[in-house]
């Protein structure tokens, strides 16, 4: 490598490094927001791309309707599919977004846009949402009581969101198979508690001898991660992965598992998964996110969602937002209802819908959020956004304004990337390329904050 090739690759490393560093610095400040407020997100993740137009933005007069009718609501006037009536009684606390546009209509591409807010980018390295909350969370001493639970979770097989630049201290930690204990959590056979924690300082000594020089990098994401790992071996608190028991450590309530879908007739990884996410955000998680697969309907797609999709989660979902609100919980915890992209409004060949990002609907509800509102507007036949377009970083803005975290360039953690650019965690409209009648007053949805 002659030295020019060098230098070069030298400069890039530094422009990829410095956001990282720079991220870390100035969101220092703003920190303790979250943990003050002791606001948690759950992420319902519908991976593979959900039809909307079939749950939350039904058109029963056009060609584009298909077989289900819409049912009423707790809210006014506002209508969703009639195969969840368990959600639908939960509308005074959950609000549609009817006019969320995208740009990403590929799976891969459209999970990590829902996940981070950007466009997958070769310049630089986007956090998640949860990896974000969890840094937040991080930099506040109070979550130190909290340190041996990760603070960003994801469950049954979420879609893999990333920490970016944050470091792999803030990547998500993966629950499998929710109601069993995460694997490789407990010490070794023949290692007691007393011994296992003398490991762990040992490993904490040897890891802290590689913190400087070209090592610095991969000894640190080592670190991190058997860090996560290591304080789950050790801690006292793993029986919150368990659903015989409730977070105050009584037998669970054998009636709201059922209902839930965590147990009996109709039992799914979902509903399991909800009522898991419900105790870690009562534990002090800053984020989990629950997936529920399948979603990809490239045909027969009003039986499949009849008789598998809306069933799960309309039982799941519906019992999650309930709960939340019975425990006095819904006020301090967001919850947002995404996928990939939507569907198109045409049902094809195959009585399937296809990809489409450009006019979809996503749920949202607690924390600061408003309940009972129908955001925005599609045409009569859901092709196209006619009122109140929303973009994905004003449904970013707004999920931040919901946790308490003003997302205002004047006021949030914001940084430079490797070619100059501000980063704010909820974006800037000036590098939004948005169409004229995107949002312009503000960086969240002011109709659905309180």
């Amino acid at each position: 490598m002659d030295r020019r090739h060098f230098v070069k690759h030298a400069m890039a490393g530094a422009a990829v490094t410095m956001p990282g560093l720079s991220f870390l610095t100035q969101v220092r400040a703003k920190a303790a927001e979250l943990k003050k407020k002791q606001k948690s997100l759950i992420i319902l993740w519908m991976g593979g791309g959900p039809a909307t137009i079939d749950l939350w933005d039904m058109k029963p007069g056009s060609q584009n309707g298909g077989e289900h009718r819409p049912k009423n609501t707790a809210a006014s006037g506002v209508q969703i599919s009639e195969h969840m009536p368990k959600i639908a009684s939960q509308f005074k606390n959950l609000s549609i977004v009817r006019s969320l546009s995208t740009s990403e209509g590929d799976h891969m591409r459209g999970t990590f846009l829902m996940n981070a807010g950007r466009s997958p980018s070769p310049l630089l390295d986007y956090p998640s949402i949860g990896s974000v909350l969890a840094y937040y969370q991080s930099m506040d001493v109070e979550a130190a009581k909290n340190a041996d639970l990760p603070a960003f979770m994801s469950v049954a097989g979420g879609p893999g969101a990333t920490p970016g630049f944050l470091g792999m201290k803030y990547a998500p930690f993966s629950i499998g198979n929710p109601g069993s204990p995460p694997e490789n959590v407990s010490p070794p056979q023949g290692v007691n508690e007393m011994q296992m924690a003398r490991r762990a300082a040992l490993f904490g000594r040897l890891e802290g001898g590689f913190s400087s020089g070209a090592q610095m990098d991969a000894a640190r994401a080592h670190r991190e991660v058997y860090e996560k790992a290591m304080n789950m071996v050790v801690s006292t608190r793993k029986d919150v992965f368990s659903l015989t028991k409730d977070t105050d450590g009584k037998p669970m309530n054998a009636k709201l598992a059922e209902d839930y879908g965590a147990t009996g007739q109709g039992a799914s990884a979902f509903g399991r998964g909800c009522l898991l996410a419900r105790k870690l955000v009562e534990s002090g998680t800053a984020c989990v996110e629950v997936s529920l697969g399948g979603w990809d309907m490239h045909a027969n797609i009003h039986n499949t969602l009849a008789s598998r999709q809306l069933p799960n989660m309309d039982k799941a979902m519906g019992t999650l937002v309930k709960d939340l609100e019975d425990r006095g919980r819904l006020k301090d915890t967001v919850i947002v209802w995404m996928g990939d992209f939507g569907r198109t409004p045409r049902i094809n060949q195959n009585a399937g819908r296809d990809h489409y990002p450009r006019a979809w609907s996503v749920v949202v509800g607690g924390g600061n959020i408003k309940g009972g509102i129908a955001h925005g507007a599609t045409d009569k036949d859901g092709t196209e956004v006619v009122d109140k377009k929303v973009g994905i970083l004003d449904l970013f803005g707004t999920i931040y304004k919901g946790l308490g975290i003003d997302p205002t360039p004047e006021t949030n953690a914001s940084v430079r990337d490797n070619l100059g650019r501000p980063y704010y965690i909820a974006g800037d409209k000036t590098s939004e390329k948005a169409p004229a009648k995107f949002l312009t007053e503000s960086l969240w949805i002011p109709e659905l904050v309180s």
